[in-house]
C-alpha cells in the first residue's frame, strides 16, 4: 500500500464515493521525514517528480541560528527538544519540524526552516539565556 495523495476519494458529507478512475503515479505520496536530535548529521537524497532531487534532514546536530538586532548568523550545536507546537508527542521523541523551539548554547532558538523539505536547520533566536 502506498501513500495516497488524491483528492477523489473524499466527500464532504462522509458519504460512501466510488471512484471514477485509478490512482495514479503523479499522485504518490510518501511518509514524512521526522528529523530526529542526533550526534552526527544524516542526510537522505531521493528523487522526486520531473527528475528533481529533494534532500531530507534524518538526524541533526547543529543549526544555523538569526539573532535579531545583531544582523548576524552563528552555526549552534543544539542541546535539547524543548517544544514543538504542532504535536507534544514530537517533542518527547526528539523529533523537528517547523516550528520546533529547541535549546542552543546562547538561548532558545525557534526553527524557520523545513528540515524534511530543504535539508537544513535554520532558526531565529527568540530567547538569550544569560
Amino acid at each position: 500500500m502506498s501513500w495516497y495523495q488524491g483528492n477523489d476519494l473524499k466527500k464532504p458529507t462522509g458519504g460512501r464515493k466510488v471512484m471514477a478512475r485509478l490512482k495514479r503515479k503523479y499522485e504518490l505520496g510518501r511518509p514524512p521525514t521526522e528529523t530526529q536530535l542526533g550526534p552526527v548529521e544524516r542526510r537522505k537524497i531521493i528523487r522526486v517528480r520531473g527528475g528533481n532531487i529533494k534532500i531530507r534532514l534524518k538526524k541533526a546536530a547543529y543549526i544555523n541560528v538569526s539573532i535579531p538586532g545583531e544582523n548576524k548568523a552563528k552555526k549552534l550545536r543544539i542541546l535539547e527538544v524543548v517544544e514543538t507546537p504542532s504535536n507534544p508527542q514530537l517533542a518527547r521523541r526528539n523529533y523537528i519540524t517547523k516550528g520546533t523551539i529547541v535549546r542552543t548554547e546562547i538561548g532558545l532558538v525557534r526553527v524557520t526552516s523545513r528540515p524534511g523539505q530543504d535539508g537544513v536547520l535554520n532558526g531565529v533566536l527568540i530567547k538569550k539565556e544569560q
